[in-house]
């Protein structure tokens, strides 16, 4: 406790002195520019429904189709919290109303783990609160505490909404992704 990484404060503008206590699972916020509370914490066996419901709808954003069996394997492995998966969800009012869906990883530049933000998801009714940015305040929190050496994800380059609160934290870089797809 009481030791404080500054792993990201020089790529992530306005968070140098975020502290977060790894032995507390949850964290209560009260959103910049709003006086809504919401709670971040990690998901829990009964938080399937409300994530599906989410999942559901961040899927069909992207205007994809996920199969049942790798939604569900997906549910499985954040839970149990397998091949480096985990999920932090967004609570307002006893209502889970969005999440982070992160993956821990090695890589080849440094000897830290690096933390992939993969998806991050407000339903629609509860965005403009704040809430996404708490998210990733979140993840950051945790990156400094734990001593994970990067966060990093993308949207695409027409997600204006999303990008907006992206750019709060860092800009985006110039690298291109290239993908194949089995």
């Amino acid at each position: 406790r009481g030791r404080r990484a500054s792993i990201l404060s020089r790529s992530i503008r306005g968070l140098e002195d975020v502290e977060w206590d790894p032995s507390i699972l949850m964290s209560s916020l009260i959103t910049p520019g709003s006086r809504i509370s919401v709670l971040i914490r990690d998901a829990v066996p009964s938080d399937e429904p409300s994530w599906r419901k989410l999942w559901a709808d961040y899927v069909a954003f992207y205007e994809a189709e996920v199969p049942e069996e790798v939604t569900a394997k997906t549910w499985e492995r954040l839970i149990r919290k397998q091949d480096g998966f985990f999920c932090r969800v967004a609570e307002t009012s006893g209502e889970v109303c969005g999440f982070s869906l992160s993956v821990l990883h090695a890589g080849t530049w440094t000897t830290d783990p690096i933390c992939y933000l993969e998806d991050l998801f407000v339903d629609p009714e509860h965005r403009g609160r704040g809430i996404g940015e708490a998210l990733i305040r979140d993840l950051v929190a945790q990156c400094k505490a734990k001593g994970w050496s990067r966060l990093y994800w993308h949207t695409r380059a027409s997600n204006t909404t999303a990008r907006s609160v992206y750019d709060r934290f860092t800009s985006a870089d110039d690298f291109v992704r290239y993908r194949l797809v089995f």
